[in-house]
């Protein structure tokens, strides 16, 4: 059994609701997920599934109209090696500001809409630094200058004065991840940080990201929908539907043995290199349902070739099919239950 401190993040049933017209909506349920210290956590699924809800519920980044509740979140520090409870902290509070940005940073999809428009990004990057650490602003810009050395951005010097205009979208992106990656936190959610960007900067982000797990030992939660930059960056994959967890296990658990049907057709809709002329990719049947709609059992009954009666009687608890490696389907019973 790992320990408990080789895991960074650990939560439990953590669920979210909004609140529309006097009407309560759950669009994350029961989500149980850990980020090993060192590693990338993969959340996947089709968009609106609930990855990005559950990140920012996490770190506590929610609408008023939002509620939340956990059995736990628990976040351990490298730093002081306290263990801290996320999930009984004031969103906006002296201890929860504390933790945000200098312990976790934030990527977030769009770069576009991340830097102000009337800031030097110098500036913008070094607020992080001065904000968690009292530092001076000439030695916070000495460390922007340096951030945005490790990143690749050229001239540093001379781009540290610019304003975001001046930038292209790659460019824009890895000013973002400076921002995340300036106080050197332990954790960064990159929330679908290629979005918008070409295949070839794409690559670059992706790169530039594993470099930072690999050789600064970063715990990433990399929140997508495409399965190919999965395969090249994740350790372990959360696989999500409708706000609950369908599958969680290992990168080879999730490519070479998924076992939820949802994983299953997922991963026959994504393109391969070199198929069949003439041969069709799969897709999946019927139309993502409306939240509000959904009634008792998986969530991904109506469109599940097999769907039995009892799928649709009570929630699905979940199965461990092997060491790690979690399922959340009937056709696994017979496994020891989790939940």
């Amino acid at each position: 059994m790992n320990n408990n401190m080789d895991y960074v993040l650990d939560v439990k049933n953590l669920s979210t609701s909004f609140i529309s017209d006097r009407k309560e909506i759950r669009i994350v349920k029961n989500v149980s997920l850990r980020l090993r210290r060192g590693t990338t956590l993969a959340v996947v699924g089709e968009s609106g599934c609930g990855k990005s809800v559950t990140v920012h519920s996490i770190v506590k980044l929610m609408p008023k109209n939002a509620k939340v509740s956990a059995d736990h979140v628990i976040y351990r520090s490298a730093k002081d090696g306290k263990e801290y409870r996320l999930d009984q902290m004031e969103p906006f509070g002296t201890e929860m500001r504390k933790l945000r940005g200098a312990e976790i940073g934030m990527v977030f999809q769009d770069p576009m809409s991340s830097l102000n428009p009337v800031y030097k990004v110098g500036d913008q990057v070094a607020e992080g630094l001065i904000q968690h650490t009292g530092m001076s602003k000439a030695e916070a810009q000495k460390q922007v200058l340096d951030m945005f050395r490790k990143l690749g951005i050229p001239d540093p010097e001379s781009r540290i004065s610019d304003f975001p205009h001046q930038f292209s979208g790659g460019m824009k992106q890895r000013v973002v991840i400076a921002i995340a990656m300036i106080c050197n936190p332990d954790i960064i959610i990159a929330d679908e940080p290629t979005t918008a960007l070409d295949v070839t900067i794409q690559a670059q982000i992706m790169e530039l990201m594993k470099s930072l797990q690999v050789n600064d030992h970063k715990s990433i939660i990399l929140i997508t929908h495409n399965m190919g930059l999965v395969a090249e960056m994740a350790d372990e994959v959360c696989v999500m539907y409708m706000g609950r967890v369908m599958e969680f296990g290992s990168l080879e658990d999730i490519f070479e043995n998924p076992s939820h049907p949802y994983t299953q057709a997922l991963l026959r809709s994504v393109p391969v290199l070199g198929l069949a002329e003439g041969q069709e990719l799969g897709t999946i049947p019927g139309i993502t349902p409306n939240p509000a709609d959904l009634g008792p059992g998986c969530e991904f009954a109506d469109r599940c070739p097999f769907c039995q009666d009892r799928c649709r009687q009570k929630d699905i608890p979940r199965f461990e099919v092997s060491p790690g490696h979690y399922v959340r389907c009937l056709k696994f019973d017979s496994f020891q239950e989790v939940d």
